[in-house]
């Protein structure tokens, strides 16, 4: 089987790229599909399928996207209440791209509605890999309380099934999970790999080894992370189907009177520099996330889900902004005003005032904490 797995690191995720033939299908892209599109193009195939494991938690759909460029055939679970037009599949249900069958296998647990889809080579009837989405997962199972509380026990059992399940198929099975290391969808700490074998996956993965459903239970309902607040805002637009990107206005430069003006409004300004520079000189009521790998995850721990933002961004400004609209479009943050060109410099430039504080280091620290 040919594919290509593409990382988004900050949310700790896997989409992949299946190839057959001329024929190609998406599983789980998330919503800046061009990359992907991208490299089926220079691989001569036509995406035929997006593929959904289940409705998602932790980010936007890129289902939609792909089918809107691509007139991909978007395939997702039946139970999935989707309110756009899927196929929907349940137990046993095929999907053939060139060559190879994509089986559809139900696996409730992260989700009620979660499917995995078994692959098959031309002729054979053993299976090459699986892609588990957020069931099995590279060294831990997908957590099962991002429901809420009423529906995690249940969950939590329906995924020791689940991986029971999983379990039986060979051991030179691929393991092709959607989370992975860094996602919060994790119950445990997954390991860095981004795939792995059923066989591997036996040896090392203590909730596939984990037989009493009892023991399961505790397992992965012990020690828990938080998870960032806009996750509950995501299975709802997933399920409706979010806006294309094209139908989004860019963010324009804006002038400090313009972003005077959005604060009054109520907009917040998000500032991406690197705690240092912010430190010295920031916009007063401004919020300091760092654009890094993770900015959109943090950004939906501490600014309110639908709120209005306005950059600060680090030079090179513009391509500062393309990485920083990137990763919140990622997670649904579509009310993006502009940024404030010429940054805290041009802020200050104007006469307006300009907050900071003083740095500490781990020394001083310590010695305050001594005293």
């Amino acid at each position: 089987m040919d594919f290509e797995v593409f990382v988004t690191p900050g949310l700790g995720n896997n989409t992949y790229l299946v190839v057959s033939g001329d024929e190609a299908a998406l599983v789980d892209p998330q919503r800046d599909a061009d990359r992907f599109l991208a490299a089926a193009r220079a691989r001569e195939a036509a995406v035929r399928f997006v593929l959904e494991t289940h409705v998602h938690n932790d980010y936007v759909s890129g289902a939609l996207e792909v089918r809107r460029r691509a007139g991909a055939e978007v395939v997702a679970p039946a139970r999935g209440h989707y309110e756009f037009p899927v196929r929907g599949v349940a137990e046993g249900d095929e999907v053939r791209v060139g060559d190879l069958r994509l089986v559809a296998l139900e696996t409730p647990g992260h989700t009620p509605e979660h499917v995995c889809y078994v692959v098959y080579e031309p002729g054979s009837h053993e299976p090459v890999a699986v892609f588990t989405g957020g069931s099995l997962m590279v060294g831990a199972a997908g957590r099962t309380d991002l429901l809420g509380e009423e529906l995690t026990e249940e969950l939590t059992r329906a995924q020791f099934r689940s991986l029971r399940r999983l379990a039986a198929l060979p051991d030179h099975v691929q393991v092709l999970p959607t989370h992975g290391a860094g996602s919060f969808c994790s119950a445990g700490t997954p390991f860095r790999e981004r795939v792995s074998t059923l066989g591997e996956e036996r040896r090392r993965n203590r909730a596939l080894a984990t037989e009493d459903e009892e023991a399961f239970v505790r397992l992965q309902l012990d020690g828990l992370l938080a998870y960032p607040d806009y996750y509950r805002f995501m299975a709802p637009v997933n399920r409706a189907g979010p806006r294309l990107l094209e139908e989004l206005p860019a963010p324009a430069p804006l002038s400090p009177d313009q972003v005077e003006a959005a604060m009054a409004r109520g907009a917040w300004v998000v500032d991406g520099r690197l705690r240092a520079p912010f430190a010295r000189a920031h916009v007063p009521g401004s919020v300091n996330v760092e654009l890094v790998d993770d900015f959109a995850s943090y950004v939906g721990w501490v600014v309110p889900w639908g709120a209005s933002l306005v950059l600060v961004l680090p030079e090179p400004e513009e391509e500062s902004l393309q990485e920083a609209r990137t990763q919140l479009l990622r997670i649904g943050y579509e009310r993006l005003e502009g940024y404030l060109r010429g940054g805290v410099e041009a802020w200050a430039a104007s006469g307006r005032p300009v907050a900071s504080y003083r740095l500490a280091g781990l020394e001083e620290l310590c010695r305050a904490f001594l005293r």
